[in-house]
């Protein structure tokens, strides 16, 4: 398994951006399927965005197609969620997670998601 820690959230006014980092420990990152889920207060948690193992593929939610960009540097042992154009709506914690392939986190959700770090809190204010 891998040992994943975010970093990069905070408050930031609705229209404004912010990009989140997951960094991984462990030698056998570049052969994860990387992905972003979030949890808002009273709602399950959802899947957001996943990149490929070598980042050639990646799949996002519906409701941040267009706003957000999931990129990974595999040199750094590190992936990244930029996120534009930000809405109330988007407030949740933000996890990052490990997984075998990008597509199944995206059909399946967190059923495939091997790894999970603990979590950073966006809040986005109207």
């Amino acid at each position: 398994q891998v040992q994943l820690v975010e970093s990069g959230g905070g408050l930031v006014q609705a229209g404004g951006s912010l990009r989140l980092s997951c960094a991984a420990s462990g030698r056998t990152f570049s052969r994860y399927a990387m992905g972003w889920f979030r949890q808002a207060p009273g709602k399950e948690r959802e899947f957001v965005a996943a990149i490929s193992w070598r980042g050639g593929s990646t799949y996002y939610a519906d409701s941040v197609k267009g706003r957000f960009t999931i990129s990974r540097d595999n040199a750094k042992n590190t992936v990244y969620l930029q996120m534009n154009s930000l809405k109330p709506e988007d407030t949740a914690v933000y996890y990052c997670a490990a997984g075998p392939t990008a597509q199944a986190m995206g059909v399946y959700g967190q059923d495939r998601v091997g790894s999970w770090g603990q979590g950073t809190q966006v809040t986005v204010s109207s």
